[in-house]
């Protein structure tokens, strides 16, 4: 059976708006698994089995349990403060970012911006971030000079699920990839 209705309506709950079921998060995005349940079944047909086989099928790895299973979070993605615990690495010389052709202008003129989120999110290789860019209409990707950014100051994070995060990229480290 498909949950990826549910899934969607999960991940809006715990990126973006919690008190869509009167939940609250902890300062690190941690939500009471008892209480998620309680309030997405006030709407929908869910439980602990459900809520367990969405976090183990989910194939963007978009949510996590702590040890003991009773705290769920979101990876990554949050427009509202979270604080992920996650440590400053170093990149890779090169990370990529793929996006819609309707936003080049954007980025042309201001890099990227997190917009609603914490952080831009980027890419380990060129066919993620194709495919990322495809979600929202014709797909463009720019390479992203990490490595220079990371040794003119800038911090990059790599959530659980291997997106790499940083607070911006100004346009000097943004090649545009033509395809």
């Amino acid at each position: 059976m498909s949950y990826e209705k549910i899934s969607k309506y999960m991940s809006m709950i715990l990126r973006h708006r919690p008190e869509a079921v009167g939940i609250q998060l902890d300062e690190h995005g941690w939500a009471d698994v008892n209480e998620l349940i309680k309030g997405i079944a006030k709407k929908k047909k869910f439980n602990r089995e459900i809520l367990e086989e969405i976090v183990r099928t989910d194939s963007k790895q978009r949510y996590s349990f702590n040890e003991d299973k009773t705290k769920i979070r979101a990876n990554q993605g949050h427009s509202i403060s979270a604080d992920l615990e996650l440590e400053p690495l170093e990149p890779p010389e090169i990370l990529w970012h793929g996006t819609a052709e309707k936003y080049v202008a954007s980025i042309e003129k201001a890099g990227l911006r997190p917009g609603n989120r914490m952080y831009v999110h980027l890419s380990p290789d060129v066919q993620t971030a194709e495919k990322v860019g495809s979600r929202h209409g014709k797909p463009v990707v720019y390479q992203v000079k990490s490595g220079e950014m990371y040794r003119k100051g800038f911090r990059f994070y790599r959530s659980v699920t291997g997106v790499w995060l940083t607070i911006m990229v100004p346009v000097e480290f943004l090649i545009q990839v033509k395809r």
